[in-house]
């Protein structure tokens, strides 16, 4: 799986707790999918660049 693909699987899992309720997983989710996407978009301009 692609980083970004993981990004926005975590990023929907966030968004299925946060309306389930469940704060705590949803936060969590929302983190890793932020940091997935700063990877992702750094590894893409480092690709564009080199």
């Amino acid at each position: 799986m692609a980083i970004i693909e993981l990004a926005i699987a975590f990023f929907v899992l966030a968004i299925i707790a946060g309306v389930l309720g469940a704060r705590g997983v949803a936060g969590l989710s929302m983190e890793v999918a932020k940091w997935l996407v700063i990877i992702f978009v750094v590894l893409a301009i480092l690709s564009f660049l080199l």
